[in-house]
């Protein structure tokens, strides 16, 4: 686990890349959901040397997350943010261009699955760089800005960002993002989770999410 200390210490700025435990638990969700990401661009690069076409709806359900994701940030976390935080304007247009080159990396892998593997070593790779490069650049800017928010708004922004998940998204993305988290942090954020939301994400909506992470894994 990191023991990187906060933004503007001097020190490197805190990621979800190296764990949760520098982060405020009020934000794992989000953090999360960025670890997510890069598990599974990781599991999309060791699978394309062999790729097979098992994983292709295991893909689709990854790209609409992603593509939820971001937009969802572009049109709804941002703007709150902006209202909050008037720092936030300028570095949110740098965040919104990276948002369009990772769609563009996700076309590829896309076009490469859809021509069964055809050049999907590369596009893989390619992928897995923006996104983690996005994601990095991302997390240094946001996550001051959730610091200074503190918790109780910054929730309340989060709130407003997944109630646009539409139903293939919100069906989808519990089992995902808590898939090999850690307990403290799974626990903390299914605590934000209604209880019947987070029966059914725990029961029927997890076992259908193996079923469709297995083709990537098999």
């Amino acid at each position: 686990m990191s023991t990187t200390e906060p933004s503007g210490s001097g020190s490197a700025p805190r990621s979800s890349e190296h764990g949760l435990a520098a982060l405020p638990a009020h934000y794992h969700g989000f953090a999360l959901m960025h670890m997510a990401m890069r598990r599974d661009a990781a599991r999309l690069r060791a699978a394309a040397p062999a790729w097979r076409g098992t994983g292709a709806e295991w893909w689709q359900r990854l790209r609409e997350v992603i593509e939820w994701h971001h937009t969802s940030e572009d049109d709804v976390l941002w703007p709150g943010l902006r209202a909050r935080d008037a720092d936030f304007d300028s570095q949110a247009r740098e965040l919104h261009e990276d948002h369009e080159a990772l769609d563009a990396a996700m076309a590829a892998v896309s076009t490469a699955i859809g021509r069964g593997g055809d050049g999907l070593v590369v596009a893989a790779a390619d992928f897995e760089t923006v996104l983690r490069d996005h994601l990095a650049a991302e997390e240094e800017v946001v996550f001051p800005v959730f610091d200074r928010l503190g918790e109780r708004a910054y929730l309340a922004e989060e709130r407003k960002l997944i109630g646009t998940a539409p139903m293939r998204v919100m069906t989808y993305l519990q089992p995902w993002m808590f898939d090999g988290a850690p307990r403290a942090s799974v626990a903390h954020v299914s605590a934000t989770i209604p209880p019947p939301v987070r029966l059914v994400g725990a029961t029927l909506l997890r076992r259908r999410y193996e079923r469709t992470v297995k083709g990537i894994l098999t």
